[in-house]
């Protein structure tokens, strides 16, 4: 069995300024996470937190990155300028991005194409609705998203970052997918990155993100197809998220 390290991400969202942002990396490096770890600040806190990081272990990632290289993109940030600013890691296609900005599953496929090109550490979202669940469709609408980026990507341009699975339904809504629920469909993503390399979905992080606590990371990250999370609200709290990493450690 492949033993994979454990890795959690914290995703800010579109919270944070820069004395409560100085206050949670003073409270983080006090008490280093035990786990590999990644904060992803909004946009314009990328070079706060790069700075205030750089002598340490963690990633700092972005929240998203354009699919285009360069050019009259109004509002864009393409992956070249995410690595001039010393950002390593990238979520891709985040499920708030598919419902609230249209990404489809194509466009989620070319950033991840741009974010490995790019030598970015890819964390690509999948999951599905509380309506895909309920009508039985989970694995399909997962299996359709994870194919459209492995049509443009390999396993192994994806493996220096991580799939994360977050049902729509718990993202910010307090419900938790069971653990069984969760690693049925992690072990599920791992078969069908098999299909294409099966070294390289043995080695694969997969990670949770569907209102993933203190309280539940443990027996989130003890499944055996779970290598951690990808944490939204919870993440905000530096205690908290120091205290899924331990969970994760």
């Amino acid at each position: 069995m492949t033993t994979r390290a454990k890795l959690v991400a914290a995703n800010w969202k579109m919270n944070g300024n820069r004395a409560e942002n100085e206050r949670w990396l003073q409270h983080f490096l006090a008490a280093p996470a035990r786990c590999a770890a990644v904060v992803c600040p909004p946009y314009p806190y990328v070079p706060q937190v790069v700075e205030a990081l750089a002598r340490g272990a963690c990633g700092v990632g972005a929240q998203n990155l354009s699919e285009h290289a360069a050019g009259a993109w109004t509002g864009e940030v393409s992956a070249q300028m995410l690595v001039d600013c010393g950002v390593s890691w990238v979520i891709v296609g985040h499920s708030e991005r598919r419902a609230a900005c249209g990404e489809t599953n194509e466009i989620v496929a070319h950033k991840a194409q741009r974010a490995v090109a790019a030598g970015l550490r890819p964390i690509v979202c999948v999951g599905e609705t509380l309506q895909e669940r309920e009508q039985g469709r989970t694995q399909q609408v997962v299996a359709a998203q994870l194919d459209a980026v492995l049509r443009v990507c390999t396993v192994a341009q994806v493996l220096p970052g991580a799939i994360a699975y977050e049902p729509v339904w718990a993202i910010g809504t307090g419900r938790t997918a069971s653990p069984q629920q969760a690693q049925e469909v992690h072990a599920a993503i791992r078969r069908q990155l098999a299909q294409h390399d099966a070294a390289g979905a043995a080695a694969l992080r997969l990670l949770y993100g569907g209102s993933v606590k203190p309280g539940n990371a443990a027996e989130l990250f003890a499944q055996d197809d779970i290598d951690g999370g990808l944490i939204g609200g919870a993440s905000l709290v530096a205690a908290d998220f120091l205290a899924i990493c331990a969970a994760a450690s």
